[in-house]
């Protein structure tokens, strides 16, 4: 099939308002470490964090004390609060600003603290145009289970930079060996805060481009991923139009990606 080349009909932009719905600092109280803010935290959740080791509750602000983080995160955890992911992710004032403690990733959405992540885009040149890996999520992810994916996709843990991540994820989840992840070029820098079930997701995505060879094929190889496919890039666009099958912050991935490769007019999502 041929990749379109013109406008597409749809409402690419909707994952784009769900994604970046919340309001800041809107009802938001700041979470702070010292003086500088962290996050942001919605006063209807304080109730149910009284007592917790590594806090301070305040009238007009949270505080958090750096070195009881980790009790922090099991706390909530032992109160059904957050699931304990057992993955301590950089807590910073500023996206590119010094670190100031660590936190379970499990936590972060309590406390609106800004976290980053890194999204592969698998492509292909065909006889037929260009073609996407997409991934499968497996069904016991605790997040979209079952939803579609990058071919490597991950949050940046703490300690490793976005393109060391990179290359983690690639060999992990795909088993993309390194000498070719490292072949990845990087292309946009996403962000967004959006309100969900677990609390306020404030996310900066990393985006990567990554041309292979037809006959290359990705292996599952960490669990996290069920199976992978070659998609014509007019069934991912279809797929992104018309449905909600795509992981909800993977749709911004790719509406961006639509974009470069002119599929669609316009720019891709704001800068992050």
């Amino acid at each position: 099939m041929k990749v379109p080349n013109g406008p597409i009909a749809g409402d690419f932009d909707r994952h784009l308002r769900a994604c970046d719905n919340a309001v800041l600092p809107g009802g938001h109280l700041p979470v702070r470490i010292g003086a500088a803010q962290v996050g942001f935290i919605d006063p209807a959740r304080l109730p149910a964090l009284a007592g917790l080791a590594g806090l301070a509750i305040g009238p007009d602000a949270v505080s958090l004390e750096p070195r009881l983080l980790d009790a922090l995160g099991r706390g909530l955890a032992a109160r059904g609060l957050t699931g304990f992911r057992d993955e301590a992710f950089d807590v910073r004032a500023t996206p590119d600003g010094p670190v100031l403690g660590l936190i379970d990733r499990g936590a972060l959405p309590i406390f609106g603290i800004q976290a980053d992540g890194v999204h592969l885009n698998g492509l292909v040149r065909r006889a037929g145009g260009i073609a996407l890996w997409v991934a499968r999520r497996a069904a016991d992810k605790k997040l979209d289970p079952g939803k579609l994916d990058h071919i490597a996709a991950g949050g940046v843990p703490a300690g490793l930079s976005p393109w060391q991540t990179l290359i983690k994820e690639a060999g992990e989840e795909a088993a993309i060996p390194p000498d070719l992840a490292a072949q990845s070029r990087p292309v946009a820098r996403i962000s967004y805060a959006m309100q969900r079930p677990e609390g306020l997701r404030r996310d900066r995505l990393h985006v990567y481009d990554l041309w292979l060879a037809e006959e290359f094929q990705p292996v599952p190889a960490d669990g996290e991923v069920e199976a992978f496919e070659l998609w014509p890039l007019d069934l991912v666009v279809a797929a992104v139009r018309d449905t909600e099958r795509f992981k909800f912050n993977v749709n911004l991935v790719l509406v961006d990606l639509f974009r470069r490769l002119g599929v669609l007019p316009g720019r891709g999502p704001t800068p992050g």
